[in-house]
């Protein structure tokens, strides 16, 4: 079955977004973390899929996301060559893109190379939680216990993991307070059964829907993920 690398929000900040394939995380050390598979050496070959996945683009919204299995920098130049094309060819004006807090010397470069076609970039790290010490000896992130304002110089926006064992009503909500102090937007990603050894948290999952889902469910900064391929994107079949 053939992964879905296309589709659109149209809800919040409504766009059109893309998964493409590349040569995949250089840091791969996430205890939580399987989303890496989906890479190759073969830039030929990866190239050939992000095209196709990016030939379905229309503009309609003037605003793309792009996310792959890693950084934007693990992309090959052709196809962010292609990706600024499909831009100008479709009066895209905004995309947004992912960045592991390892790689972000490379976004100076990623910023400027798109402002020369006239493109804002918008750069999303993963952070999963603003607790350094769980983020980073518990989760292996790899993010050196850096501060919510450090990440802020480099990220427009942020990504939340809930779910996990060890989490609490209070600890959460002061994730997501923080991400909104921040940064423009914050994206909350449930945990989801994966190939990994870390496991959804039934009880934590259930205190975020029940005390959590409802404050933040309609707030346009805020977007939720019941499960990892709510975008539409990484569905098969």
């Amino acid at each position: 079955m053939e992964m879905q690398r296309y589709d659109t929000i149209n809800n919040k900040n409504s766009r059109e977004i893309v998964l493409l394939r590349g040569s995949g995380c250089k840091w791969r050390r996430c205890r939580f973390c399987d989303y890496h598979l989906d890479f190759s050496r073969d830039e030929k070959a990866n190239f050939e899929i992000s095209r196709e996945a990016l030939s379905h683009v229309t503009g309609r919204y003037g605003v793309l996301e792009v996310i792959n299995s890693g950084s934007f920098c693990d992309l090959d130049d052709d196809t962010v060559s292609e990706i600024i094309r499909t831009c100008g060819a479709m009066k895209i004006a905004q995309v947004h893109i992912e960045c592991h807090w390892r790689d972000r010397h490379t976004l100076p470069a990623i910023r400027e190379r798109f402002a020369a076609a006239g493109i804002r970039i918008k750069v999303k790290i993963g952070v999963e939680t603003f607790d350094a010490d769980f983020r980073d000896d518990v989760l292996m992130k790899g993010m050196e216990h850096v501060s919510p304002a450090e990440i802020a110089e480099y990220a427009d926006e942020v990504c939340l993991l809930f779910g996990l064992t060890g989490q609490t009503e209070i600890s959460m909500k002061n994730d997501v307070e923080t991400g909104l102090a921040l940064f423009e937007r914050v994206c909350i990603n449930l945990m989801t059964e994966n190939s990994t050894s870390v496991k959804p948290d039934g009880e934590v999952l259930e205190t975020f829907m029940r005390r959590l889902f409802p404050i933040y469910e309609g707030d346009p900064r805020v977007d939720i993920l019941l499960e990892n391929t709510d975008f539409g994107v990484g569905r098969k079949g």
